[in-house]
Order: structure tokens, then C-alpha cells, then sequence
């Protein structure tokens, strides 16, 4: 089977950079997945797409090198099972407060006899390959999403769930929850973050998070998180259109000053 790229990095204790598509386009997503990227994670919770983009994005994705990953909306069994048909090699499961979601979603992930996952692999055997369904259960990954006040404070049962491969702070959510905004500065729950980061990091599971730009990702990797995800497309994307528009609207008008030549497009 082909191997799961984010699970040997972070076994070896390499970092992991994660992009992250909430524009609903395979051209993009495969343009991302050429990019250096780890893995591409496809956003089905807050993107502005559902499954029949989602698909044509993982095959998208599956000609780059980065691993095919998607953010379920919520724990639907039947939903994590037919993405991970689709082809993706890890599951990013939103809102998981206690041990017995943390377990159901192992579940959805798994193939009898450690999980309840039906048979019916799909592109799973194209992008896997043959013996797919013999090593699945090893290679694709489960993960939780720690976003609320219940999840923190049940980090250690939710750790002690078999089957875990690594967990995924959602920062807002947890600022909603813990410091009841969004807002910066957000001590509460950076607070809970760190702890669930220690713990973990005990327990010997991986952590990744989301981040606004490449500078939280850095200070993030810094603090000990093995996965980080710089911010996503549509971010990406208007801060460049941004940039660009200040920098056009900003420059001197000097005719003396030859254009830049941009090469391609």
C-alpha cells in the first residue's frame, strides 16, 4: 500500500506542513498539492463545496506528491466512511468532546475486527493500491478535533482511546469556549491548548493545529506541535490580491522605473 507520508514523518519526529482547501476547485487543489506541502486536508466543514468536489479534488491531489486529507463536518460514520473510499488517507473529525466520539471515530476509520468500517474501498484500492484493504487499518489516520471546554478537560480519557493517530486544535472554537471570543489576546485558552499539547506529547500522539499565516505556524512547530497548517487557499489568496493592490496603489508613478517581466501567467 502507499505509504502514509504524514504518519512517517511524524513517527520520525519530522514536521509536517498541511495545506488547506476551502475553495471547492481541483485545478487549485492540485496546484497546492505541488506546492511542497505534506498533506492537502479538503475542508467539508466550513468550504464552500460537498462531496462530488471533494472527490474531484482528492484525484486532483492524488497526482501530487501530498497526502490526501479531509475535515469531515461532523461524526457521520457513513459520511468518514465514504470519503475514506474516496481515497483520503486521514480523517480530521471536528467537535470531539469525549472518549466515546474519539471512539466512534476510530471506528468509522477502521475495518472489522478494530473498527466498523464497511467494505467497499474504491478509489481506495486505485490510490492505495492492491492491498489496500490489508494495511488500511495501519496507514489511514483518525483524528480528533479538541475545540471545546469538555474535550480539554477530558483530554486524558480521550488520549486513552486506541487508535488515535494524532490530535487537531482548532484555535478559534477553543477561544469561543474558553475565553468566550476570538479576539487576541486569548490566555485561556492557549492555556488549554498547552495542556492538551503536554499531554499528548506524553502519551506519545502527535498534535497538529491551525494557523493564521506561516508565523504562528513557525512559533506553533517551535512549541512542539508536529503538524501545522499555515492558513488556507482563500486566505492565502486574498492576502496576496491584497498585497499586490497596496503595493500597486502604494508605488510611485516613475516612468523612469522599467515594469517587472513576469514569466508564464
Amino acid at each position: 500500500m502507499r505509504p502514509n507520508l504524514v504518519k512517517t514523518r511524524l513517527a520520525a519526529g519530522d514536521p509536517v506542513i498541511n495545506a488547506w482547501l476551502s475553495i471547492g476547485a481541483s485545478y487549485s487543489a492540485e496546484g497546492v498539492g505541488h506546492t511542497g506541502a505534506h498533506s492537502v486536508t479538503v475542508d467539508l466543514q466550513h468550504g464552500m463545496f460537498g462531496f462530488s468536489e471533494a472527490l474531484h479534488m482528492l484525484q486532483a491531489i492524488s497526482a501530487t506528491p501530498a497526502i490526501p486529507m479531509v475535515r469531515v463536518p461532523y461524526l457521520e460514520p457513513a459520511q468518514i466512511m465514504q470519503l475514506l473510499d474516496a481515497g483520503a488517507y486521514g480523517i480530521i473529525c471536528p467537535m470531539i468532546s469525549t472518549p466515546e466520539q474519539a471512539a466512534e471515530l476510530v471506528a468509522a476509520c477502521r475495518y472489522p475486527p478494530h473498527g466498523n468500517r464497511s467494505f467497499g474501498p474504491s478509489r481506495g484500492l486505485l490510490y492505495g493500491g492492491s492491498d489496500y484493504v490489508a494495511n488500511a487499518n495501519e496507514t489511514v489516520m483518525a483524528i480528533p478535533m479538541i475545540e471545546t471546554a469538555e474535550a480539554v478537560d477530558r483530554i486524558d480519557d480521550i488520549l486513552s482511546v486506541d487508535g488515535i493517530d494524532m490530535l487537531y486544535l482548532g484555535p478559534n472554537d477553543m477561544a469561543f469556549a474558553m475565553d468566550g471570543h476570538v479576539r487576541f489576546p486569548r490566555p485561556a485558552s492557549e492555556q488549554a491548548m498547552g495542556k492538551v499539547l503536554s499531554r499528548a506529547t506524553r502519551k506519545g500522539v502527535p498534535v497538529g493545529i491551525f494557523c493564521a499565516d506561516a508565523t504562528e505556524a513557525r512559533l506553533r512547530m517551535d512549541q512542539g506541535y508536529g503538524l501545522v497548517t499555515p492558513g488556507n487557499d482563500f486566505a492565502h489568496l486574498t492576502r496576496s490580491v491584497s498585497g499586490a493592490v497596496r503595493a500597486l496603489l502604494d508605488a510611485p508613478n516613475d516612468q523612469d522605473v522599467p515594469p517587472k517581466v513576469v514569466h508564464g501567467y
